[in-house]
Parts: C-alpha cells; structure tokens; sequence
C-alpha cells in the first residue's frame, strides 16, 4: 500500500514538473529529438528573478560525457556582451587561465548570444568532444566547435566549484 502510494505521489511530481518546464524549440529538437527534463531552479540576484533554467538529458545519470541542453528563460533584460563577459567572469572562478584561449572564448560567445529581454530564453546544448550549440526562441543562434569551451561554459551551472551550488542540485536533482 505504501510503495503504491509513494509510486503514485512520484508519479504525480513528475508528470507535474514535466507540465511546468516549457518545451525545448523546436530546432533543437529536430536535431536532438530525445531529451527529457530533469531539474529546474531560479536564479535570483539580490532579490531579483534574473532567469529560470532548466538540464535536459536523454536518460539519468546526468554525466559531461553525454549530449545535454540547458534552458535558461529569462526575467529581464541583459545585453548578449554582458552575458559574454559574465560568461568568462565564471569560467575564470572555474579555473580557466589561458588569457589568449578566454578572449577567442569572449568572442565567439560576442558573435552568439543576442541582448536578451524579459521573456526570451536561451538553450545551450553541450555536445561532449566537440561543441556547444545555443538556440534562441525557435531558431539556432550558432556553435562554439571548442570540446574544451563547451566543458568550462557549462561547468558555470553545473562544475561542483560553481559559484551557484543550490542552483546546481536544483539542476541535478542532488539532494540539499
């Protein structure tokens, strides 16, 4: 009676989880038709929603070595030269050094990521031993073919040395 109930209060929770996280665009999803939600969090700053987000993966674990995308819906505006130069911010809390490496990084994420509004989303999909691609909306924006970029730009949300750890079990549905 009990596993019955717990099976059916899980599978309530993730019926309900699946209903709330937007679908992924659709662009993406002709190329990588086999993703799944896994976790979601919010990111605020000092108080203020900046963005929801939200891993996808073809199957659990969640591993650097397998394809995944990682939604990020936006709350308000953010110029896409201020996404880059956050982006690199992180990356260098991370550990990344190579100053000649993060300035071809800074640009080709300069020739990317467009300003944003409130309401636009963002999908990075990490492509292990190859690429980041990012689609925008409904349309893919462009790649980054550095297997070694893809690893630091993703490893902002989801490296354990992140600078947003809550955000990261949210992701990785790791207990607290």
């Amino acid at each position: 009676m009990r596993r019955g109930l717990a099976a059916a209060l899980a599978f309530a929770a993730t019926v309900a989880f699946a209903q709330a996280v937007p679908s992924l665009p659709a662009a993406l999803l002709l190329d990588v038709p086999a993703l799944k939600p896994l976790g979601e969090g919010r990111l605020r700053w000092f108080g203020l929603h900046v963005y929801d987000s939200s891993l996808w993966v073809p199957a659990s674990p969640w591993t650097f070595d397998r394809l995944f995308a990682l939604d990020i819906r936006y709350a308000m505006n953010i110029k896409g030269r201020e996404l880059s130069v956050t982006s690199i911010k992180e990356m260098k809390n991370l550990g990344y050094a190579d100053t000649e490496k993060l300035r071809r990084w800074e640009a080709a994420m300069d020739r990317v990521f467009p300003d944003i509004k409130p309401g636009d989303r963002l999908v990075g999909v990490h492509v292990p031993g190859k690429e980041a691609r990012f689609y925008s909306n409904e349309k893919l924006l462009g790649s980054v073919n550095d297997p070694e970029f893809s690893r630091a730009f993703f490893g902002i949300w989801l490296d354990e040395k992140t600078s947003e750890p809550k955000l990261r079990a949210q992701l990785l549905k790791l207990p607290d």
